[in-house]
């Protein structure tokens, strides 16, 4: 089976670096590396002109739009191998990674998709914590990540993690990343709505944590800071999450989800009870983001009913 590896990236030069020779010293090798770059990102653009590929097959296809989903659509339409793995700049696959993904792919006919762990380092702290649930949607729509924590034997999954997943070309067929993702950079749970919509399609999915990259996880040039709190990132996260939830639960559940949410929501997207708990510690942060959580539920919610009426 022959392989293709995408790698949005944007104003990173030194991690995609990192993330190329990683992909050159793979015990099988490369068959094509698509990285996606914005016309207007020249540290990246002046990087790949003097970057020594040696026998790397590489690609590089341009970008107008922002965000990470115009970016791996625009890769997508460029993909040659029957087997598309997705990682970030900001990642190093292990070296065995692409060999494992193709023995999975080739065992099991059924496999659309296949995740794995990715090792995250903070300076030099390495996250060693464990998890045995990883990936789960559960029924009243709370979603569980864990991809960076997993340990054990594989498991069918519902969602995959975008810094490590590769699907089989076939499943994916006319299926794209969703446009409707809000945000210019990250577009948080942009994975979570295509994995699904695989699942839903018929196709396996699978997590094994021995499929492994390493993560560096890179300052972001967008809304979205990671640690620190910005109310239009935050929206964007809930609508996004919201979204994506109500086209994939079943009618009931969907109901049973939207009063969890609001209720008791999360430690990422506030619901009354989880302000109750933040609230002694975080304070009038905590009113903010419970504020911004519902406002990206009724705005996910009314994307929804537009979309679907």
């Amino acid at each position: 089976m022959r392989n293709t590896v995408l790698i949005p990236t944007y104003r990173r030069p030194q991690d995609l670096s990192r993330c190329l020779l990683a992909l050159q010293e793979q015990t099988k090798p490369v068959d094509q590396v698509i990285v996606v770059v914005r016309d207007t990102d020249a540290e990246t653009w002046e990087f790949l002109t003097q970057f020594q590929a040696d026998n790397l097959p590489l690609q590089t296809v341009k970008v107008t739009q922002t965000g990470v989903v115009a970016a791996l659509n625009a890769g997508l339409a460029e993909v040659k191998g029957d087997i598309l793995s997705i990682t970030d700049d900001d990642a190093a696959p292990h070296p065995d990674w692409l060999e494992r993904i193709a023995a999975y792919f080739t065992c099991d006919s059924r496999l659309g998709g296949l995740g794995g762990r990715d090792w995250i380092h903070h300076g030099n702290k390495i996250e060693d914590d464990s998890r045995l649930i990883v990936g789960k949607l559960q029924w009243f729509g709370r979603a569980i990540g864990n991809h960076h924590l997993g340990v054990g034997e594989p498991r069918e999954v519902d969602v995959l993690k975008g810094v490590n997943m590769s699907f089989r070309k076939e499943a994916i067929g006319q299926l794209r990343f969703d446009e409707r993702m809000r945000g210019t950079g990250a577009q948080v749970h942009f994975e979570m709505a295509f994995t699904l919509a695989l699942k839903r399609a018929g196709w396996k999915i699978i997590y094994d944590p021995n499929v492994a990259v390493e993560h560096y996880p890179a300052q972001r040039f967008d809304e979205d800071r990671r640690n620190n709190f910005n109310e239009i990132a935050l929206i964007n996260l809930v609508h996004n999450e919201t979204l994506v939830l109500l086209e994939h639960l079943p009618f009931i559940y969907r109901i049973v989800f939207l009063f969890w949410a609001i209720l008791v929501g999360t430690c990422d997207s506030f619901g009354l009870i989880q302000w109750l708990r933040f609230l002694p510690s975080q304070g009038h942060l905590a009113s903010k983001k419970l504020l911004a959580s519902w406002r990206g539920r009724w705005q996910g919610c009314r994307e929804f009913v537009i979309r679907n009426s």
